[in-house]
């Protein structure tokens, strides 16, 4: 494909997100956009039902999940790879990974109940090219497909940066991952961010029953690792469609787990006891770990990138229905809130009989 097909595929992804981001930002840290949905249960006292809510937070880290996925699929398929090993290899990183977003913030925050994106990143980044390894060793030269190992790197950083950027509206809609008040920066970047500053509402939101930060202009740390990550994955997807693999990889891999460094400085949320976080040392040692899978894998030619199969390589009934699914699962995995509760009173509204 030409230049101009590379790049007018990247400005129509610009045009369908940076909108949805500046909406979110001026929302979704109102009260109304933490429970999607309430579903009732057993009775708990005279009338009322015991609720489970199913919240926003489920809904777009949902979201995010498949729209990294997605591009995936369509980086992938705009090298030929097969479907079926995409299929694999997807199954294979998410049954990993998702897991350890809770079981890595449970051992970082001693908390049952939280997840971990940068946890679960880490490890992704620690496991995936002996994955992609061992695929080519055995499954590969059972069915004959062979991953590229760093543009695969590639395709699957960007999913990440994209997926993360996207998934931060999460963690607004829940009132989490937030930063710290504005009133206790120094003057000078009090000034700066103070237009740009974001206020949460309501007392079921994180920011409220954790540290009561609630209706105080906070540092709008999840929306500038949002717009971050969205724009960084952009350009690596326009890198990725010229064929500049090492390139793609080092700024991907670089600005997130660089920016995740800068970035808890900025937040007021529990990261553990220590000044540098835990999730701080995983970042700052995943940098020379990129960067020497650089060298142990280097690039190999993969053909010309074609833009136009990659996104017909999705256009299929299983792949659409594998999105589905999976958008299903996370959201029951994610959406399912498990420290807020309701009570539920349903009447019948007799005037209407």
């Amino acid at each position: 494909m030409s230049l101009n097909a590379n790049l007018l595929f990247v400005l129509i992804l610009s045009f369908i997100l940076l909108p949805l981001l500046f909406w979110a930002f001026r929302n979704l840290p109102k009260e109304n956009w933490q429970v999607l949905a309430c579903v009732p249960g057993e009775k708990s006292r005279g009338e009322t039902r015991r609720g489970t809510n199913y919240t926003w937070y489920g809904f777009f880290l949902a979201t995010a999940y498949v729209s990294g996925v997605l591009v995936f699929l369509t980086l992938m398929g705009s090298i030929a790879a097969p479907k079926e090993a995409m299929f694999v290899l997807i199954v294979i990183v998410l049954a990993i990974c998702t897991p350890l977003a809770a079981i890595l913030a449970r051992l970082v925050e001693g908390k049952r109940f939280t997840l971990t994106v940068g946890g679960a990143v880490f490890a992704g980044l620690m496991l995936a090219p002996w994955i992609i390894w061992i695929l080519n060793a055995t499954l590969g030269g059972v069915f004959g497909f062979r991953f590229p190992v760093l543009a695969t790197l590639c395709a699957m950083a960007i999913a990440h940066v994209l997926g993360e950027g996207m998934g931060r509206l999460a963690c607004i809609s829940f009132g989490c991952c937030y930063g710290k008040p504005l009133r206790k920066l120094p003057k000078f970047f009090r000034k700066l961010l103070l237009p740009f500053g974001m206020t949460f509402f309501g007392k079921t939101k994180k920011i409220a029953y954790a540290h009561g930060l609630d209706g105080q202009p906070v540092v709008p740390v999840q929306a500038m690792t949002s717009i971050l990550y969205v724009a960084v994955s952009l350009c690596c997807i326009w890198l990725f469609l010229e064929e500049s693999y090492v390139v793609c990889f080092a700024i991907a891999a670089g600005v997130s787990h660089g920016w995740r460094i800068v970035s808890e400085f900025l937040r007021a949320d529990y990261r553990g006891k220590k000044r540098f976080s835990a999730y701080q040392i995983m970042s700052l040692s995943a940098l020379p770990y990129a960067a020497a899978l650089i060298f142990l894998f280097p690039p190999s030619p993969v053909g010309r990138t074609s833009i136009a199969a990659g996104l017909a390589s999705f256009w299929s009934p299983e792949i659409i229905l594998f999105l589905q699914v999976l958008w299903f699962i996370i959201f029951l995995f994610a959406g399912r809130s498990h420290v807020t509760a309701a009570e539920i009173s349903l009447y019948v509204v007799k005037n209407r009989i």
